[in-house]
């Protein structure tokens, strides 16, 4: 029996397992993920892949944290395996976290959420006001540019970290647009782009390779600034084939890192697929870039109980595609 809290992020689904998750071995939250592909994965399959989910399906695992400075910690997964970031995910823990009262949040006020994930330790930023939750703000790892105009199947794309690496060009150049009848075209490109960047120097990461690796393809469309703000419309494509209907948060951080390289100092508002969005800032520069504060809100839509007759043939499940 499987019990799990979801949610979503601007659009984008996540399930928190809140009870018979798994009990997994190691130090710290990136060896717990190592155990969890090793030992977990029929549970990811149970609760991501039809019929308890579907392909673009997205949840994690509560797991202790590194050290008593964060006050949990999570392996996210999707219907592939598990990735090491999810900024969407991280805004979902924090309303999850002071929604339960986990974490104590006042009734006017500012409390942080500490989660450690694979890629380090992020903070979820919850905003209350007359005892209702508002906003949440996603304050990341560093996030930097890896590479510039790197050829690609057939394009050229720029390589950023934001707590996993994304590849990211303008959807014009493959000739479309960030638009919902375009995703099945976009997603045939990002498996292409993806392919060609399979073991690619400009794709490892430089200080642990458990991170290397393109995580996402984003594409986006540039829209006109609004009162001093950079606008624009992306979508993630993200593990194989995956769309994320929301503004993708690493992915965000991934976007800013590269506009901040290129002179914006003020806020990007990130639009998505479906029209939620998220504003995002450069908190601080650091030696390896910046950190990223990237805002939205989660929604709880639903709790759910889980189990696996041992006699359905369908077993763990299935996706088709």
């Amino acid at each position: 029996m499987i019990a799990t809290v979801d949610y979503h992020t601007g659009g984008e689904p996540f399930r928190i397992v809140t009870g018979g998750g798994p009990d997994l071995p190691g130090e710290d939250v990136p060896a717990r993920r190592i155990a969890a592909m090793e030992q977990a994965d029929d549970l990811r399959r149970l609760l991501c892949h039809e019929p308890r989910g579907h392909a673009d399906m997205y949840g994690c695992f509560l797991v202790p944290p590194n050290d008593p400075g964060a006050h949990l910690g999570a392996l996210f997964w999707h219907k592939d395996g598990f990735s090491t970031a999810c900024g969407h995910g991280t805004i979902a823990l924090g309303a999850y976290a002071v929604h339960e009262g986990l974490v104590a949040a006042p009734r006017d006020g500012v409390t942080d959420v500490v989660i450690d994930v694979p890629s380090g330790r992020v903070t979820a930023r919850v905003r209350t006001s007359g005892g209702r939750m508002r906003a949440v703000t996603f304050v990341n790892v560093p996030s930097y540019v890896l590479a510039r105009d790197v050829q690609a199947g057939g394009v050229r794309v720029d390589l950023a970290y934001g707590g996993a690496i994304y590849a990211s060009l303008p959807a014009a150049a493959v000739g479309l647009s960030v638009e919902p009848r375009h995703l099945t075209a976009l997603v045939e490109h990002a498996r292409r782009i993806k392919a060609a960047l399979a073991g690619h120097p400009a794709t490892e990461h430089p200080g642990d390779d458990r991170l290397s690796g393109v995580y996402g393809v984003i594409f986006h469309d540039e829209l006109p600034d609004v009162d001093g703000a950079a606008h624009q419309r992306n979508v993630t494509v993200f593990a194989d084939g995956e769309v994320d209907r929301s503004p993708c948060g690493s992915g965000t951080a991934a976007r800013l890192a590269l506009l901040h390289d290129d002179g914006l100092r003020g806020l990007l508002v990130h639009h998505s697929v479906v029209g939620s969005s998220f504003v995002a800032r450069v908190a601080e520069v650091v030696p390896e870039g910046i950190v990223p504060e990237i805002e939205g809100m989660a929604y709880r839509t639903g709790r759910h109980v889980f189990e696996l007759d041992p006699e359905d043939p369908i077993g763990t499940g299935f996706v088709l595609r």
